[in-house]
C-alpha cells in the first residue's frame, strides 16, 4: 500500500512540474475516477429486528480513485490509465457499521474510437479486503484478488465489468464478477 501511494505521489508532483513547462498538450494528465458496482456472490446476510434481510454482495460498492492518464504522442487515440482509491459498500443497518472495504487498483488500456467514445480492458487488483461485522458477527479478510476488467464509455460516463474471485480466510470462494457505472476526468482538459 506504501508503494502504491509513493507512486501515485510521484505521479502528481511530476505532472505538477511538467504542466508547468507545457502547453497543454502534454501526455500525463491527473485521473480521477469514481464507480458504483454491482454483483458477486453474498459474502454475509444480515437479519434485522424486523424480519428483513439484506444481503452484502463481493462485487458489490461505490469507489473513488485518483491516478494518472498517459496518451503517448504519436499515438493519441491509445491512453493507458492508471488509478487506486477505496471501494466501500455498507448496510441499512443503523445500529452497527458493517461493511466490506477493499483498495481497488485498476491498470487499462483505452482506445479512443472518437473524441467521446472510449473502449477500455485492463486488469483490476484489489488489495485489503476486509467484511467487519461490527460486533454481531465474525469479521472475515480475503486474500488480494486480480481480475480482468472491461469498460465502453462515452465522455466521462461507462459501463464496466469486472471477473474476480474472492478467497476469505477460512478457505470459501466468492464471485466478486460485476457491472457498474463508472465516471472519469482527467486535469488539465484536452
Amino acid at each position: 500500500m506504501r508503494i502504491i501511494l509513493l507512486g501515485l505521489i510521484s505521479l502528481l508532483i511530476s505532472f505538477n512540474l511538467s504542466a508547468q513547462n507545457s502547453k497543454n498538450n502534454f501526455p500525463l494528465k491527473f485521473l480521477f475516477e469514481g464507480a458504483l458496482e454491482f454483483g458477486g456472490e453474498p459474502v454475509a446476510e444480515v437479519l434485522f429486528t424486523n424480519g428483513d434481510t439484506q444481503s452484502v454482495n463481493a462485487g458489490q460498492g461505490g469507489s473513488i480513485r485518483v491516478g494518472g492518464e498517459f496518451t503517448i504522442p504519436k499515438v493519441e487515440k491509445l491512453r493507458f490509465r492508471a488509478s487506486a482509491g477505496i471501494k466501500y459498500v455498507t448496510t441499512a443497518a443503523d445500529n452497527v457499521n458493517i461493511r466490506l472495504t477493499r483498495i481497488p487498483i485498476h491498470l487499462t488500456a483505452n482506445w479512443m474510437i472518437t473524441d467521446d467514445i472510449r473502449l477500455g480492458v485492463g486488469l483490476v487488483s484489489h488489495q485489503n479486503i476486509n467484511f467487519k461485522a461490527d460486533g454481531i458477527g465474525d469479521d472475515l479478510s480475503f486474500d488480494a484478488a486480480n481480475g480482468p476488467i472491461f469498460e465502453i464509455a462515452w465522455k466521462g460516463v461507462g459501463i464496466n465489468f469486472t471477473l474476480m474471485e474472492y478467497a476469505d480466510n477460512l478457505g470459501e470462494t466468492y464471485s466478486a464478477n460485476a457491472i457498474g457505472v463508472t465516471f472519469s476526468g482527467v486535469l488539465p482538459k484536452r
